[in-house]
C-alpha cells in the first residue's frame, strides 16, 4: 500500500521560511518522480514543483522560482520543499504526489498517488 505523509506546514509571517517533507512508503522511491501541488481555499489545485527520480531534472511554477527548492533523499524515501521568502499568496494546503516508473518529469495528470496534505498559512 502506497503512503505519502507530508509534514512541516504551519503558520509563518510573510518573508519567513518553512520546509515541507513527504515520507513515502510502499513504492520504489528511487524509481518514482515526485512533485508538490497546492490548493488554496476556493481555488483549483496548482502545480508547484517536480523532481525526477534521480533528481537531475526539476521544474517549478513561475510564481515560486527563486524562492522554493525541491529536493529528494532516495536513501530516506523522502522529498522536500524548502520555501523561503513566503508570501500571503502562498497560503494553501500543500500536497505531495508520486508518479512511479516515470522517467523525467511527468505531466501533472500522471501523478497516481497523493498525500493527505499539510497546511501552510502565511500572514501579512
Amino acid at each position: 500500500q502506497v503512503q505519502l505523509v507530508e509534514s512541516g506546514g504551519g503558520l509563518v509571517q510573510a518573508g519567513g521560511s518553512l520546509r515541507l517533507s513527504c515520507a513515502a512508503s510502499g513504492l520504489f522511491f528511487s524509481s518514482t518522480a515526485m512533485a508538490w501541488f497546492r490548493q488554496a481555499l476556493g481555488k483549483e489545485r496548482e502545480f508547484v514543483a517536480a523532481i525526477s527520480r534521480s533528481g537531475d531534472r526539476i521544474r517549478y511554477v513561475d510564481s515560486v522560482k527563486g524562492r522554493f527548492t525541491i529536493s529528494r533523499d532516495n536513501a530516506k524515501n523522502t522529498v522536500y520543499l524548502q520555501m523561503n521568502s513566503l508570501r500571503p499568496e502562498d497560503t494553501a494546503a500543500y500536497y505531495c504526489a508520486a508518479a512511479p516508473g516515470r522517467y523525467g518529469l511527468p505531466r501533472d495528470d500522471e501523478y497516481m498517488y497523493w498525500g493527505q496534505g499539510t497546511q501552510v498559512t502565511v500572514s501579512s
